[in-house]
């Protein structure tokens, strides 16, 4: 999978009345994160770019069959207590009440280790010490690609307060097929299954 960042967004029927497209068209300059000499040009419609949240300096990739997805890193904590490990249900958006490992967004400058204990601060409010990374996810939603660092954690100081998740449950391995897991969460659970 490469990792492309959008350096340009320009009209690409370029003011042209007569083209075979049903609706307007964007065209993206494209440079890869990975080799910054390579840039690839690709049309798309401009309707994408809203649906996605697609603007320049964001990140895309490309799937296998040429679709562009907006590239979303995250982080998410399995915490662990004895043998349960702790899960969310989402409180908001296209996928509320269904579950998950908490955790969110790298910002710029951040470790993945430093995102997830803010993340779990802020949406917690408990503190953790953030472990061994479980394994990095990559995922395609229908409007964006997930890449989802899954670390083990643990609780250090405060309680497991819900400011933004709908409920939460701590779950044993017996119980992880009782709750709807979101589906990029779902190989995690997986692999949890193994390990545990």
């Amino acid at each position: 999978m490469e990792i492309y960042c959008v350096e340009q967004i320009s009209e690409a029927d370029f003011g042209c009345e007569e083209t075979d497209h049903k609706e307007p068209m964007a065209l993206l300059k494209l440079r890869s994160k990975s080799s910054l000499s390579e840039e690839k040009y690709i049309e798309v419609p401009e309707s994408l770019l809203t649906d996605q949240g697609i603007s320049e300096g964001k990140k895309v990739i490309l799937t296998e069959n040429g679709s562009v997805l907006k590239y979303v890193r995250v982080v998410a904590a399995v915490i662990k207590d004895g043998d349960k490990i702790f899960a969310t249900a989402r409180g908001y958006g296209e996928f509320k009440g269904w579950w998950e490992f908490p955790g969110g967004k790298i910002e710029m400058g951040e470790t993945p280790q430093q995102a997830l204990a803010r993340e779990i601060r802020e949406e917690l409010t408990a503190e953790i010490k953030v472990g061994d990374l479980i394994k990095t996810l990559e995922y395609d939603y229908p409007k964006f690609h997930l890449s989802m660092d899954c670390f083990w954690a643990e609780i250090v100081s405060g309680e497991l307060v819900l400011k933004e998740a709908e409920s939460a449950r701590w779950l044993t391995k017996a119980e992880f097929d009782t709750v709807k897991w979101l589906p990029a969460d779902e190989e995690l659970v997986e692999k949890i299954k193994e390990i545990l």
